[in-house]
């Protein structure tokens, strides 16, 4: 008896932690194929999961911060989905490649020409976005999940730093460390090409001695067989003489 309630009462504590844990598997996210590096150009997924069993998700939108405006946003395409960028004048002067930029994509809105995402389904919605910002260490995306049966989900809760996640977290894209510049790279790449054209040149160098050694060997061997020969025949000629002698001295 005392065993199954044992056995009840940590099924129950199961439960419970997979409940709790849930919400924060299932949030629309944001994360970067590949860095997200600081000054630089990025692809980013937004991970849409469908928590719904009863219902797809039809509509995304994801809003874009203002307070460190991107220059350029560009969606790519998703089977089944039309996507709408909406775009608006920055706050504040805004430069790109030493050009004034007068417009920043405000929203991206994803609407789904068919059944969207179905119970059981997550999309990921690529966007390539850039310049990123240089003075921040990330930045939040505002997002609105809309389901079929007209239920809106607001992930637009700001996380803090120390605290517990929100129910209903925006998504945070992090920014990693600025990378090298192309002239750091490209003498990094010819470095590498001057280890790879002396490590070609030594092997080339140890093959040549490798065959000289070979032709070496080869050679010893051809003068020992020589000699071997030679002392071979001295030796059955000496044995010859020597029965003859003992021939003649028998007749004698």
């Amino acid at each position: 008896m005392k065993a199954s309630r044992i056995a009840a009462a940590g099924a129950v504590s199961g439960i419970a932690v997979l409940a709790l844990s849930a919400p924060a598997f299932a949030h629309v996210s944001v994360q970067p194929e590949g860095a997200a590096a600081k000054g630089g150009y990025a692809v980013v997924d937004f991970k849409v999961p469908n928590e719904r069993d009863n219902a797809s998700t039809t509509k995304l939108e994801v809003s874009f911060p203002t307070d460190h405006p991107l220059a350029s946003v560009m969606p790519e395409p998703v089977p089944g989905w039309k996507a709408e960028v909406t775009k608006a004048k920055p706050a504040k002067p805004l430069e790109s490649h030493g050009k004034q930029i007068t417009e920043v994509v405000t929203k991206v809105t994803w609407t789904a020409d068919g059944k969207g995402i179905e119970p059981g389904y997550f999309q990921k919605f690529p966007v390539s976005v850039g310049a990123l910002p240089e003075d921040a260490d990330q930045l939040v995306f505002k997002a609105i999940q809309t389901y079929s049966n007209k239920e809106v989900v607001r992930w637009i809760e700001v996380p803090q730093e120390g605290q517990e996640e929100p129910e209903t977290p925006a998504p945070v894209l992090k920014l990693s460390a600025a990378e090298e510049d192309a002239h750091g790279a490209s003498g990094s790449s010819d470095a590498k090409g001057d280890d790879t054209e002396a490590a070609a040149q030594n092997t080339a160098a140890d093959s040549s001695s490798d065959s000289g050694s070979g032709d070496g060997s080869d050679t010893t061997a051809r003068v020992l067989g020589i000699v071997g020969i030679v002392v071979g025949a001295a030796g059955v000629a000496y044995g010859v003489l020597a029965g003859r002698r003992r021939d003649s001295g028998a007749s004698a």
